[in-house]
């Protein structure tokens, strides 16, 4: 799927083979899931060779239908012109399930960061967020415990977000990060929350057990009260 993955594990006592069956379940999701190879189950069921799709496929796609549901359309992996695409949902459910492995292992304590989006266990983890205009810099450290946080930025690939009312990419906001109890909710809403546009803190602040650190086009900051913040930077 395109991402860097880092895991830290703490725990004297987990096996080795734990971290193992993480690198081998995403190896095995991308090969599943990953719409740039042909013979990946998403492809082949997007051109109709799968007519009966895994569980785990069925899984991700009704993931990405309450999302598209949620956001009037402006979150949609089946943009006109464009192949079934649901990245924006798999790499967080992926990175959580991930997760759970280690857990069931008996790990305590571990971070799990893929791409910048972080599973934290056992913490306190403090997690820096990345400023939308300085590589070197943060804009806010987060403290997690018990936890996920997921950035959604035009940073690192640009307009590459789509509103899918319009067609056209997402530019109301510059970074939109998420903490929640699991990835697989932050990494969506915090990309369903980028495809809405500034309208898009809001509706991401109004999520269940969703916590909100944004900003804006014009540069401004937004943050939700229950933000775990551990320090913050000037941005």
């Amino acid at each position: 799927m395109g991402f860097p993955v880092s895991l830290r594990v703490d725990d004297e006592d987990v096996p080795e083979e734990a971290a193992d069956a993480v690198f081998a379940w995403l190896r095995k999701v991308d090969a599943r899931f990953s719409p740039f190879k042909p013979g990946s189950e998403v492809s082949r069921f997007d051109r109709g060779e799968v007519t009966d799709p895994s569980a785990e496929l069925r899984e991700v796609l009704g993931l990405c239908e309450e999302y598209r549901v949620a956001t009037g359309g402006a979150f949609d992996v089946r943009l006109p012109g464009r192949g079934l695409d649901p990245c924006a949902v798999v790499k967080g459910w992926s990175v959580q399930r991930a997760a759970e492995l280690l857990t069931a292992a008996g790990a305590r304590r571990f971070c799990l960061n893929a791409g910048g989006d972080v599973v934290a266990v056992g913490g306190p983890w403090r997690v820096g967020v990345r400023h939308p205009d300085h590589a070197d810099r943060l804009c806010t450290v987060l403290e997690v415990t018990d936890g996920a946080v997921a950035t959604s930025a035009r940073y690192e690939r640009g307009d590459h977000i789509i509103d899918g009312r319009t067609g056209r990419p997402s530019t109301g906001l510059l970074s939109m990060t998420v903490v929640a109890a699991s990835l697989t909710v932050a990494d969506a809403v915090a990309t369903a929350a980028f495809a809405l546009g500034a309208e898009g803190i809001e509706w991401a602040a109004a999520r269940e057990g969703c916590e909100v650190f944004a900003v804006d086009a014009g540069r401004r900051v937004f943050r939700t009260p229950g933000l775990p913040v551990a320090g913050a930077v000037a941005t």
